[in-house]
């Protein structure tokens, strides 16, 4: 199985084929260019541009065909679930000791006729 390195280049002034040249030398393959530029206000995206933000924790992939995990980011995204499990799990105790207490006020009354007012999908019918 063949590894492949990548690296990227960026060009801060007029672009030169130099760089091309010294890259090509040196065993490199051109995989592909990037272009950018500012919209003006009164200009919307072409079609297929990309506007939109990347969700956190993904990336384009390197067909630049569609998105894919990003390992460092979905490392730093399971870390805050499980720092937010370990947060709720080491409430609930105090949550069933004053449950009792919280159910019986008129705030939780208020709420819990908001959350039923809320409609539930209906049952699929039974088989027979």
């Amino acid at each position: 199985m063949a590894h492949f390195e990548r690296i990227r280049d960026v060009i801060s002034g007029p672009f030169s084929s130099e760089i091309i040249t010294q890259r090509t030398t040196a065993g490199w393959q051109l995989v592909s260019m990037e272009w950018r530029r500012e919209l003006p206000d009164s200009e919307s995206p072409t079609k297929g541009a990309f506007s939109e933000d990347i969700p956190y924790g993904l990336r384009i992939s390197d067909d630049c065909q569609r998105l894919e995990i990003d390992p460092a980011e979905n490392r730093t995204l399971m870390l805050m679930m499980e720092l937010l499990v370990q947060a709720v799990f080491n409430m609930t105790p105090r949550l069933i000791e004053v449950g009792p207490r919280l159910f019986s006020t008129e705030e939780w009354q208020s709420l819990r006729q908001k959350f039923s007012s809320f409609k539930e999908p209906a049952a699929a019918p039974a088989s027979s």
